[in-house]
This record gives C-alpha cells, structure tokens and sequence, in this order.
C-alpha cells in the first residue's frame, strides 16, 4: 500500500502489516532517503515461510517467520518478545501474530487508507487506518483493537520502529526523546552485548559491560555489539516522542504518541554483532520501540515480574471491548548547525521541534491533529 500527497509517502506491506517506508518525494529539494530502515536480505509474505525451506535464509523459529518480512516499523501484538514453549509447539512466532500475518487493505474513502489483520490465537483484531493532508510532511496514524473474545485480555500493544543507515550513521546522526529512569535487558546479547546486565541507569547514560557508560543517545558505537535496554518516558508529560537526527543528510524523522498509551520505548541495537542468517554479521539496526510493555521479554515474564518504575508492563481490554491510539510520523528538513532536539511540543496545528538553543524552534503544520483525538 503506497499513499502519497505529493510531498511524502507513506508504504506499508500486507505481508506482515510493516510500514516499510517514510521519505520525502524526489524533486523537491529535500533529502528523499527513507527514514525507516530497510533489510539487507531479501524479504518475502511471512504466509510463505516454510521451517524445512526457508530456515537456512531467515533462521528458526520463532524468530524466522518474523525476520523473514521483518522491515521498518513491525506491530508487536499481543506479546512484545518470544513466545512461551507451549506456545511455540503451536507455532506461534517472535512478537506475536500480529507481524506474522496477511494484512487486508480496506479503502476508507475521504478519510485515508485502513489495514486490517486478525489475530486467530489471541481472539483480537487490529485496524490501522493511514491519513495524509496536503502539503503537510506528516502521517496521522489511528489504531484500534478489537477483543472477539467475553472475557477480559491482557496483551503487549508495541511499535517496533526501525531505524539504521543512511538516516542513522556513527558520528553524524544521534536519536532523542524524554527518557528518565531505564534498566538494561538481563539476558545478555549472544556473548555480544555492550551493557550490562540488569542494571539500572538514567536516560541516555547506561552502564557498559566492561566498565564506564555509552551514550545512548548516540547510534553504533562499539562495532561487533548488540544491546537491548528498556526507557521510562517521563510521567509529567502528556506526550512522549522519538526523534531521529542527521546533520550531515539535513533529515529529521520522528513519531509523537501519547505518554499514556505508550509510556515506555525499548531501543534495541544490532551493530554487526550476530553472525548467523539472517543478520551475517553485517546489519546495523536501531529499533526505538515505543509501546505498553518495557522489553521484549514475552508475556510470562513480563506479567510475572510485575510493574518496573512503578509503571505497569501491560495494556488490558476489556471483555468484547476497543482500545484506541493515536500517533503521528513526521519528516522534516533539519537547520543547519543542529545537533540536538530539546524537545516536541503539540501546539495549536502544528507540532514544534525545539533544537540546541532557547531559540531554535521548527514548526510543522498539522492540521489533522483531531482526527486521531487530539485538541
């Protein structure tokens, strides 16, 4: 599915639901790269993967199926991580049915472009519904889920939003949002990991495996590692945001969503570190994943663990009930001489992008801002 008003497009794959692609259109004097990142091996409709054929290319389950339509921005429903063994002998695969699906186009004149997908082992189903407005460098993206099922469920509602090359480059890019206090994931990285396990640390500094802290604000340090840490937005905040920075492209890319439906943002870092199929020692990927649940830990672990920062790990709806988001994707030509977003604020239609010092400010218009329930 490709959308387009003329000055950004917007595409998203039925197979699997990614949006696999956010860019300026060519010919208009902007930097035209995708801002979402792309996968260096070739992907295929996840209905395909077969485990005797495709195994070799995209590796075993759980995590195969996912990575073999794996690109950009994945939904992550109804767990966020792998799934239990009881669960995985019923083949379901990393993050959940949800990125493992056919999705169906559902054209919704005058209002923008819906997606659909059923979620059969949950009982759930998910609808995302695409707008664009003229002239405008942002999408307005509207989600609803829907629980088939008369009892209550508790699930993981993640955006798995990808970042790497050529938005993201090591010493001329850096990502931002509103962090606070954050813990570091406590199963390691293959032997690989550049943080500790299991450890606490406030947003952007985290402790390093062998001593000293890195940056997370900045992408791809250490060459040959991998990390996955968890972020608490700030609670003072009514919206949270993640902005991606690259001084030396011009670009600026970034989501905006509601503290309250997506309170906490998992960053995950693959820098060349795992050497088997797909990744073959060779991919950079940055996911800043902004969701209900800290880190892809599955749903047992999760729920058994309780609340972290005294934040809960999970979304609950009710029994034949909906929940909805909302969250815009925005791009933007960035100012010379900005190295730095201070912060994102909603004003009246527009969103403003405040840079390095009292006075750098960026505004976007957004007049569509109340169609995905704000102002």
């Amino acid at each position: 599915m490709r959308l387009t008003n003329g000055r950004i497009e917007i595409i998203a794959l039925t197979g699997g639901g990614h949006i696999a692609a956010l860019r300026f259109l060519p010919g208009l004097g902007l930097p035209a790269e995708n801002a979402l990142w792309e996968a260096p091996w070739p992907t295929m409709d996840p209905s395909r993967y077969r485990l005797r054929q495709h195994t070799s290319r995209y590796g075993p389950p759980p995590a195969g199926k996912f990575l073999s339509s794996f690109t950009g921005h994945a939904l992550c429903m109804d767990y966020f991580g792998g799934p239990s063994q009881e669960e995985l002998q019923q083949n379901l695969p990393l993050h959940g049915e949800a990125a493992a699906q056919r999705w169906k186009i559902k054209s919704s004149p005058g209002t923008g472009v819906a997606m659909e997908v059923s979620l059969p082992a949950a009982g759930l189903t998910f609808r995302r519904l695409y707008r664009l407005r003229k002239n405008e460098s942002i999408a307005y993206i509207q989600e609803e889920v829907t629980n088939r099922r008369p009892a209550d469920h508790y699930f993981h509602w993640t955006q798995h939003v990808t970042l790497g090359p050529p938005l993201l480059q090591k010493e001329e890019s850096a990502v931002f949002l509103p962090g606070t206090r954050g813990k570091t994931w406590p199963h390691g990285y293959e032997g690989r990991s550049l943080l500790a396990n299991s450890r606490e640390f406030h947003w952007p500094l985290a402790p390093e495996t062998n001593g000293g802290s890195a940056d997370l604000s900045r992408p791809f340090l250490r060459r040959g590692k991998g990390f996955v840490a968890a972020v608490l937005l700030d609670p003072e905040r009514e919206f949270g945001f993640i902005v991606a920075l690259n001084w030396r492209l011009g670009l600026l890319a970034g989501y905006l969503f509601r503290r309250h439906d997506f309170p906490w943002v998992a960053i995950w870092e693959e820098n060349c570190a795992r050497s088997g199929s797909p990744w073959n020692g060779t991919t950079q990927a940055r996911g800043m994943e902004f969701g209900s649940t800290p880190m892809p830990v599955g749903k047992r672990e999760s729920f058994f663990g309780g609340p972290l920062f005294d934040t809960p790990t999970f979304r609950c709806i009710p029994a034949k009930g909906k929940l909805q988001a909302g969250y815009i994707s925005f791009l933007a030509a960035a100012p010379a001489g900005w190295r730095r977003i201070r912060d994102v604020e909603v004003v009246r239609n527009a969103i403003v992008l405040r840079g390095p010092g009292p006075r750098d400010a960026l505004r976007l218009p957004s007049a569509g801002l109340r169609e995905i329930g704000w102002r």
